[in-house]
Formats: C-alpha cells, sequence, structure tokens
C-alpha cells in the first residue's frame, strides 16, 4: 500500500498533466508495488481535486471489458471512472484542437439511470429496471500517463490507467434511443468510420456477453466504499471495439444501424 501522501503526489502530477495537457511517466514505475486499491486511492484524489476546481460529477465509465483489453494490463476484471461535466461533447461537433493528447475513440451503449443502483447482488435484471433508456456512445480517451516508457520498454498497467481515471477523456451520445427492454442489448452494434474508411465493427456482446454486466460489476464494486450509482447519471457501459486512433482533420462516423448514427470531428 502506497502512503497517503503518494497518493495526493500521483494525483497533483495527474491534474496537472491534463491541465498542461501533457504526458507523465508511468507512474507504475515510481510505484511498482502498488495495489489496486491504491489506483482507486489516487483517482478518488485526482477526483476530488477536479470537483474543487468546479467540476460536476455526471455519471461513470466502464473500461477494460474485453479480454484482450485485460490481457494487455495484466487483469482480469473492469476497471472504472467517472464522467465530469466538462467531457461532453455534441453529436456532429468538434474537438478543438490542443484539448486532447493522443485521443483514442471507443463504440459503446450508454445507460442513462432513472432510478439509484446499489450493490450488493445486483443482477442484470435489476439494472434494466433501474435505467430510463438506453443511447448509442463514443468515448473518447485519452492518457495523460505515457503508453510506453521509452527508457525502459515498460507499458502502462492497471495501476496507471486506473489512476488516470480510466483513461477517461469525453463522451458523445446521439443516435435514437430506446427503452433497456426494447431490444436485445448484445445484438446491438456499430460500424466505425475514420474518414470515411471502415476502421472497426463490433457487437454489443463483445462487452462481457451483455452490456449490462458491466454495470452490474460497477454497482457491486461501489458497494465496498458505500457508494452507489445515482438517478439521472449517465454510465457507460463498455467499447465492443478496439480504440481508434484520432488525428488532427479526422472526422469519426459509428453507424449504429437502426440506432442511428453518431459523429465528431477532430480540429
Amino acid at each position: 500500500m502506497i502512503t497517503e501522501l503518494q497518493v495526493e503526489d500521483a494525483a497533483r502530477r495527474l491534474f496537472e498533466a491534463e491541465r498542461d495537457r501533457r504526458q507523465i511517466r508511468l507512474l507504475s514505475l515510481d510505484f511498482p508495488e502498488a495495489t489496486m486499491d491504491d489506483a482507486y486511492r489516487v483517482q478518488a484524489a485526482l477526483v476530488k481535486r477536479k470537483v474543487a476546481s468546479g467540476l460536476a460529477i455526471k455519471g461513470w465509465k466502464i473500461g477494460l471489458t474485453s479480454k484482450a483489453m485485460q490481457s494487455a494490463l495484466s487483469i482480469d476484471i473492469p476497471d472504472s471512472g467517472i464522467l465530469f461535466d466538462d467531457m461532453f461533447f455534441e453529436d456532429g461537433g468538434t474537438v478543438p484542437a490542443g484539448r486532447f493528447i493522443q485521443p483514442r475513440i471507443e463504440a459503446e451503449i450508454a445507460f442513462v439511470m432513472k432510478a439509484p443502483l446499489a450493490g450488493p447482488d445486483i443482477s442484470i435484471d435489476d439494472v434494466l429496471d433501474a435505467t430510463d433508456h438506453i443511447t448509442p456512445a463514443l468515448e473518447i480517451l485519452d492518457t495523460r500517463i505515457e503508453r510506453m516508457n521509452k527508457g525502459t520498454g515498460k507499458v502502462r498497467t492497471f495501476f496507471d490507467t486506473i489512476s488516470d481515471n480510466a483513461a477517461n477523456a469525453g463522451i458523445v451520445v446521439g443516435g435514437r434511443s430506446a427503452g433497456p427492454r426494447e431490444a436485445d442489448l448484445r445484438w446491438i452494434g456499430a460500424i466505425v468510420s475514420r474518414n470515411g474508411e471502415v476502421e472497426e465493427t463490433g457487437l454489443g456482446a463483445g462487452v462481457l456477453d451483455h452490456p449490462a454486466k458491466g454495470i452490474v460489476w460497477l454497482a457491486n464494486r461501489l458497494h465496498q466504499y458505500g457508494m452507489r450509482i445515482e438517478a439521472g447519471q449517465i454510465v457507460l457501459s463498455g467499447s465492443f471495439i478496439r480504440p481508434v486512433e484520432c488525428r488532427h482533420g479526422d472526422r469519426i462516423v459509428s453507424d449504429f444501424g437502426a440506432f442511428g448514427a453518431i459523429r465528431i470531428a477532430f480540429a
């Protein structure tokens, strides 16, 4: 376990890195023995700093829901982060140049909650009962921590990713919303194109076999800390595609078929 001073120092570095649009070196190099609980302690300290700066919490994101991403970070469960009010971009809008460091995009299903959801022993039916509607979404990822340290060749670990608010940076919602039981969420999918070329495709089943399972995991994990998902919050349930790199001038279209399309551009 790392000390409270170390937690605060790591959170400060991350806060300043996002503010200054620069990456810091891997935190896991400084804290090689840090645990997952330590990572969430750093994230909580970072969230506290962001709230103190005037930002408002709007929901949650769930990440690392695919076997491939979990394997890359030597982890066997998802992770989570916080959505803030400054992360929301309009469908069809443009991300200003310099807003992010190394942005990537993922396609997801977002759940908008109508009732609180608290563990333990949450089920998929509990999630669907507490959901007002689902809607197509894009998550914008960014990394305030280097992905790989050039000096050592070491790649980031779960400690780096979770501490860095699960690489959360932005969200775009759009398309057609639907009731949580209106369609089989496992079969809702998207075709994601960059500048007119298809980059990735995927289905909701790619998220733990059912997108609501990530929210089951989140509600049960939050119970351990005396927390819950609140009514009115939005929850990104996890990506069913690999991240797509986004460069200056890129235009992203995510076609969710019968559920419409979402567009975002990068200046």
